[in-house]
């Protein structure tokens, strides 16, 4: 189970090495990510790798040994770079039990950023960077330096600043204080915690690996479209099994993979019986099913 940083502990330093550092002063001046950063809760460095060449180019890039395509990153200025910190734990101790840093290499090859590795990597006190570019990075620095290689997804993209920032943001909003009411981080998409133990979800109905339920808000009438009825009535009950029936929903329709990783109470099978008939229902008469034809019109029903 993943455990949250608790109240006491309010600070992470984030290092980013990259050779384009002007590429992050958008992302990274904005929403909670900048808020964080002004109340200390965050600290964000960023590192341009270009600094820590030795030659009059500046050069951060060499041909492939064995031929090959493309250029790849050097490893002496990113070797350097980290180095140039003085306190950045030994690759041993960062993969030790109980180790508080990471060095992660932004990598294609990396396993897949998701929001139980964001959880993770919010309760640790350091994290540095590396931002990958051209065909790679050398491997020195995978086999020696980083102690873990993370994608954002199974693309390819032309250099790790875009995962990196991406990363920042994911782990930031995780950090107490970062969000206004941080309950909200613990009822979102993907996120899995005791609440569904026992006798099932709670009334705001967290995630429980599944995928969020929908979101409505004033006005209850907008064009002739209006909120389900079951979020007005009042009944708790009612919105929160009408919440997971539609979250159960919308995680067949789009992510049906995630029901395999998650446990399911004997209530969730339940409600998943009755969508998949929904679903059968309209399929007969026809219709293709889509969320908002089965979902939201078969579901909205306190069945």
């Amino acid at each position: 189970m993943i455990q949250y940083l608790n109240d006491s502990m309010t600070k992470c330093r984030v290092d980013i090495l990259t050779i384009f550092p002007d590429f992050f002063r958008g992302p990274l001046d904005y929403g909670i990510v900048r808020r964080a950063r002004e109340t200390g809760l965050v600290e964000i460095n960023i590192h341009d790798l270009r600094a820590f060449t030795k030659d009059k180019h500046r050069t951060v890039d060499d041909r492939p040994f064995g031929g090959g395509e493309g250029m790849v990153l050097k490893p002496e200025p990113i070797f350097e770079c980290l180095e140039s910190f003085g306190d950045v734990a030994s690759r041993e101790a960062r993969l030790s039990a109980g180790g508080k840093q990471s060095v992660i290499l932004l990598s294609a090859q990396g396993r897949r950023f998701d929001q139980m590795l964001a959880a993770e990597l919010s309760t640790l006190d350091r994290i540095v960077l590396i931002c990958g570019r051209y065909e790679g990075v050398d491997e020195r620095i995978s086999e020696h330096l980083a102690d873990r290689e993370v994608s954002i997804g199974d693309y390819v993209l032309s250099g790790g600043e875009l995962g990196g920032a991406v990363i920042v943001d994911a782990i930031t909003r995780l950090i107490p204080g970062a969000v206004g009411n941080q309950d909200s981080t613990r009822q979102e998409s993907f996120t899995e915690h005791a609440e569904l133990t026992g006798d099932g979800p709670s009334s705001t109905c967290v995630s429980g690996g599944l995928l969020d339920y929908p979101h409505y808000t004033r006005p209850a009438d907008f064009r002739g479209m209006t909120v389900p009825e079951v979020l007005v009535n009042g009944n708790h009950e009612q919105i929160r099994r009408w919440r997971r029936k539609t979250a159960l929903a919308k995680t067949l329709r789009n992510r049906p993979d995630l029901l395999e990783r998650v446990a399911l109470t004997a209530e969730d099978s339940e409600l998943l019986d009755q969508i998949k008939r929904a679903q059968s229902a309209l399929r007969e008469t026809g219709q293709a099913p889509s969320l908002r034809e089965i979902d939201l019109q078969k579901i909205n029903g306190t069945s």
